[in-house]
């Protein structure tokens, strides 16, 4: 893994989007298959659509997700950013995860 010295704004965006990516992936999971009204077919039941509070819920979550995708990768650290840039954005998409333990054995 990269080892760089992140900004924690930069961070923080990283990590909330990952957050909020999600919530909108676990909500999307227990809505209707559809947005609108429709009739089944094949093994789908009827869709009734969804709620005015769920077409809320997902527009919301969906407009945070453009802004911190935004802040991310439109961030100033990008342009000053030392060494590979492509394996930095990887290297924070991945930031969040534990550190792995170096005396594990790996098979």
């Amino acid at each position: 893994m990269v080892n760089l010295d992140l900004p924690q704004d930069l961070l923080d965006a990283q990590r909330e989007l990952h957050q909020v990516q999600a919530e909108l992936h676990a909500l999307y999971g227990r809505l209707p298959w559809s947005a609108v009204p429709l009739p089944g077919y094949g093994e789908r039941e009827d869709s009734p659509g969804y709620t005015d509070e769920e077409k809320v819920q997902v527009a919301a979550l969906r407009a945070r997700q453009l802004d911190l995708t935004v802040t991310v990768s439109c961030h100033g650290y990008w342009a000053s950013c030392p060494g590979d840039v492509v394996k930095a954005r990887s290297a924070l998409k991945h930031a969040h995860e534990p550190a792995e333990d170096s005396e594990e054995v790996k098979a």
